[in-house]
């Protein structure tokens, strides 16, 4: 696929039919000790993630670092799957014990796994831990960020909370870019289908933008197609974030472009500088306003910033 100067490549041959091998991967079932923790992301109090390590196994995912305590190495992300088996009764527990003040922060579901991925719909963790929140009349903001459409089996209880929002990652319109770097999630045009069945079931949600891919800078007319595809699921506020390109991040997308084009080992390899970061704000600020869409937190997140918009955030409430 021609994208500018960059050609996007095609999942490696090896990969299943539809580019998933979900299937493939046996969890494993443990004991946690605790479940609910507080947030080390901008504008979350706490965070819950039901499970260690995400089959979807995206190339860019920070959260590639979540398997060490296992074991487990950066590269093989989406291998692995740890099922917290006894979240469920974790967060009747922890909640029981939460002060009311505490309460009302904002919790999320989830930063270092996929709350829906492919395995909630056996395990049903993620659901028993809504409706636990809902239990206990949890007055805080529940935030759900997923890739998944099964985040729509559970309309009933988030409409039923007193506060939650769900994020959709959504980087591109295009299925075959997708597939390229989340070859084992849900496709881009099944994301889009979702926001809009959550947004007509009354539920508020935004779209998350993350990474921002390299390529826009160079045809952002895909950025503004995007855009304007959210806007028709009903969205009208989006999360974005610069591709984190860290060492142990690079380890994986290398790996991802090892077979593509000079072309489109460079472009990747800008992406690591404040220029082309600077190219892209410019670009996105132009396209909000064109389209009508709120930046949340006021700026295109990068990785290296989060401690001066923790702060930012802090001073301002």
């Amino acid at each position: 696929m021609d994208v500018g100067s960059v050609v996007i490549g095609q999942p490696a041959l090896g990969q299943l039919k539809n580019g998933r091998k979900e299937a493939l991967v046996e969890p494993v079932e443990i004991q946690a000790k605790t479940l609910i923790q507080k947030s080390k992301t901008p504008s979350n109090d706490y965070v819950i993630n039901p499970y260690t390590g995400c089959v979807l196994g995206c190339a860019y995912c920070f959260a590639s670092f979540a398997g060490r305590q296992f074991g487990r190495s950066v590269k093989e992300w989406g291998d692995y799957l740890y099922v917290k088996k006894n979240a469920v009764e974790l967060a009747r527990e922890e909640l029981a014990k939460m002060p009311e003040h505490k309460r009302r922060g904002t919790m999320l579901l989830s930063s270092v796994t996929d709350p829906y991925q492919g395995h909630e719909t056996k395990y049903r963790l993620t659901r028993g831990i809504l409706r636990e929140l809902k239990r206990v009349e949890y007055p805080g903001l529940v935030r759900i960020l997923t890739k998944s459409p099964v985040v729509t089996r559970d309309i009933d209880l988030l409409t039923s909370l007193p506060r939650a929002e769900v994020g959709i990652t959504v980087t591109t319109t295009d299925d075959k870019v997708s597939r390229w770097l989340e070859v084992r999630a849900p496709l881009a045009s099944r994301r889009l289908r979702t926001l809009a069945e959550l947004t007509e079931a009354g539920i508020p949600t935004y779209a998350f933008v993350g990474p921002l891919l390299p390529h826009f800078a160079t045809q952002p007319e895909l950025l503004d197609d995007l855009f304007g595809r959210l806007v028709d699921a009903g969205v009208s506020e989006v999360f974005m974030e610069h591709i984190n390109l860290k060492r142990y991040i690079r380890e994986r997308m290398d790996q991802v472009l090892a077979g593509e084009r000079e072309d489109v080992r460079e472009a990747y390899l800008q992406a690591r500088t404040k220029e082309h970061r600077a190219q892209l704000d410019a670009i996105v600020a132009e396209l909000l306003g064109r389209h009508g869409l709120r930046l949340r937190f006021e700026e295109v997140v990068h990785h290296d910033d989060n401690d001066v918009l923790r702060q930012r955030l802090a001073s301002s409430t």
